[in-house]
């Protein structure tokens, strides 16, 4: 049931909408959102967000902040990591480019990238190094 270092970073490389979670306020549960990120086994994982959203805001000022995705076919499998930002980026084309290609169609990827960096405003770039690592395939049930 536990997955190797291996298959838990092979899992969370696929392209799994991730749920980021953040504390947000200290009398609250942590702010929890949808988003696309990016990860290479070994590496950081990354996020795009605006400057000025509530998640950016809460992240900057808990210098952390968790993702977990998950599969329910063909076994229920998910991997949680949670880390320190570990540094920020300007976002770029190229990056805009990546993210999209990772999860939509290719033929798709040029109108949402120009859809993107036209319509949905200023973005920068999150890095997290995973440091703390919850994984686990609960097989076919």
């Amino acid at each position: 049931m536990t997955l190797s270092t291996r298959e838990r970073e092979q899992f969370l490389a696929e392209p799994h909408i991730g749920a980021l979670s953040v504390v947000e306020r200290p009398d609250r549960a942590p702010l929890t959102v949808p988003i696309w990120y990016q990860y290479t086994p070994g590496g950081e994982l990354w996020v795009r967000t605006g400057p000025d959203s509530r998640k950016a805001r809460a992240i900057r000022s808990a210098g952390r902040f968790s993702l977990m995705v998950q599969r329910t076919e063909p076994t229920v499998r998910y991997v949680s990591v949670e880390g320190p930002v570990t540094r920020t980026a300007p976002d770029s084309h190229e990056l805009s480019w990546e993210m999209a290609a990772r999860y939509l169609p290719e033929d798709q990827v040029a109108a949402f990238v120009e859809y993107d960096r036209t319509r949905l405003g200023e973005h920068f770039v999150l890095y997290m190094r995973p440091e703390h690592w919850v994984a686990a395939d609960l097989g076919s049930f």
